[in-house]
């Protein structure tokens, strides 16, 4: 039986009066009323709807339209639960990189024995096309976004990485516009880190990782799949905001192993690009040959070290759910210290005696496809019906490798406006992470994800989730800080770490 979730805001009791650090925030909600909050959230739906900050839900016809609904009351972080995240995902993300670059290279963790060969050879995500080729400054994983969970006061959990394209922040960033235009008095409260400088950060990232002999003004530009994407309006917004061009295939040419971009002046070389193309589309000489959506020729001057591609082709292998259940291995043989940031218990269905448990306590597991995403192909076993549970038994015995799976945790709770009013939601996080030729930066916020649903566990926008802004305090209490005027609004100086699934 799952056991009572831990509120961010109240603490274990989920009653009043709420967490010390959080009395600020707890007056703040006490004060304003109810339908005072409404009106701002819907003004915030109703801005992102006429800015286009849509996503599809393939498969459903009235995808094109969607938002993602927003909570107008913020997850806080103090500064010193995020000082220790920080310190956590820094040396995660390094561990990826360096695992990365290990197994298309000399493939230490397999000689030695630390993973078993075929969970990586043999891996749909493996992609030995790419084998031996190394990308310029050595750096495979330039934007990572780690999935967190959080069960207790100082309990926080690894859920899942993200290196392939993360997707996201550019709700991050929306949602703190939204919220510094409906809920200024927050600001002044709160000593609130910024995320307004990602753009530059990301960009400043892109230009770090400039094939050497770019020059001083590397050329760098976002390849999407099209506006009809389901994230189109990120790749949009992130070119707009780094003020550089968004292209698609058509867009760009591969002559003598260079990229080249086309425009009305004539051929640009091109020397990064921020790819939001899956793999398998990316090249069509390389990959799929029947792809529309990518540059033939790229992965040859990727080859010949010519172009740098963010995030680098190969990625999904760190993202493969299998692969994360080794990540406490992975961090060890990489850094030779302990995880700073644990995984979730998780059984790997491959092995006889795991898929054994698993089928044998189904009704109160968490059962996951490795290679899935956006909350599907997934079974949340206490709230699954007995025909769901038997469908998935029969898909572990059939293909036991596809699966992982994990204890059904008490994720921790925010409270969320409800039709009858506040109500505590559960909440994970995405903190972005940019890694460049200069180092490891994390972003001072991120994505909290809200499952809307009441007792619903899945916070995906695909099955019904929302978002909500996440503060990271410059101290451990509210504070005023140092404000910065932007575009007529007033946003509180951080003092948290550096600067984006």
């Amino acid at each position: 039986m799952q056991r009572q979730a831990f509120d961010e805001i109240m603490g274990m009791s989920g009653s009043t009066p709420p967490r010390p650090e959080m009395g600020a925030l707890g007056r703040w909600i006490d004060a304003t009323p109810g339908d005072e909050m409404r009106r701002r959230q819907l003004a915030a739906e109703t801005t992102f709807r006429q800015l286009g900050i849509t996503f599809a839900v393939y498969g459903e016809n009235d995808a094109a339209e969607r938002i993602i609904p927003f909570d107008i009351v913020p997850r806080v972080f103090l500064a010193s639960e995020w000082a220790r995240l920080s310190e956590g995902l820094v040396q995660r993300v390094e561990a990826i990189n360096a695992f990365l670059d290990d197994i298309y290279g000399d493939q230490r963790i397999l000689k030695d024995g630390v993973l078993p060969h075929d969970l990586v050879l043999g891996n749909a995500q493996f992609r030995p096309e790419i084998a031996g080729m190394r990308p310029p400054h050595g750096i495979f994983a330039h934007i990572c976004g780690i999935d967190l969970v959080r069960t207790g006061p100082d309990d926080f959990f690894v859920l899942e990485d993200n290196a392939r394209t993360p997707s996201g922040v550019s709700y991050m960033l929306e949602n703190r516009e939204a919220m510094l235009r409906l809920c200024p008095e927050l600001f002044r409260e709160f000593r609130v880190a910024a995320v307004d400088s990602y753009p530059d950060r990301l960009l400043e990232t892109m230009r770090s990782v400039a094939p050497r002999g770019a020059g001083g003004d590397p050329v760098c530009v976002v390849l999407t799949p099209g506006h009809y994407n389901s994230a189109y309006y990120e790749h949009s917004f992130l070119a707009d905001s780094m003020g550089i061009e968004l292209v698609e295939a058509a867009d760009l040419i591969v002559d003598d192993d260079i990229v080249w971009m086309r425009t009305i002046a004539g051929r640009v070389r091109v020397d990064v690009i921020y790819r939001r193309v899956d793999d398998d589309f990316l090249d069509p000489l390389v990959f799929r040959a029947d792809s529309m959506l990518g540059v033939p020729g790229l992965i040859a001057a990727y080859a010949a070290g010519n172009v740098a591609i963010i995030n680098a082709p190969g990625n999904g292998i760190a993202d493969d759910k299998a692969i994360y259940s080794y990540m406490p291995e992975i961090v060890r043989f990489y850094s030779g210290g302990e995880p700073k940031l644990p995984n979730v218990e998780t059984w790997r269905c491959r092995e006889p005696q795991a898929l054994s448990y698993v089928l044998d306590n189904l009704a109160d597991v968490v059962v996951k496809l490795v290679d899935g995403s956006g909350g599907y192909g997934m079974l949340v076993g206490p709230t699954a019906s007995k025909a769901e549970i038997e469908l998935f038994r029969a898909a572990l015995i059939a293909e036991p490798h596809r699966y992982i799976a994990q204890p059904t945790l008490a994720l921790s709770t925010v409270p969320t406006m409800a039709d009858s009013g506040l109500a505590p939601r559960h909440v994970d996080f995405r903190p972005f992470v940019l890694t460049g030729s200069k180092g490891v930066q994390v972003v001072p916020g991120g994505l909290t994800r809200v499952a809307l649903r009441e007792g619903s566990l899945v916070v995906n926008s695909s099955q019904g989730g929302g978002t909500k802004d996440s503060f990271v305090l410059g101290d451990d209490g509210p504070a005023a800080g140092q404000t910065q005027t932007m575009g007529g609004m007033t946003q509180t100086q951080g003092m948290g770490q550096g600067m984006e699934s």
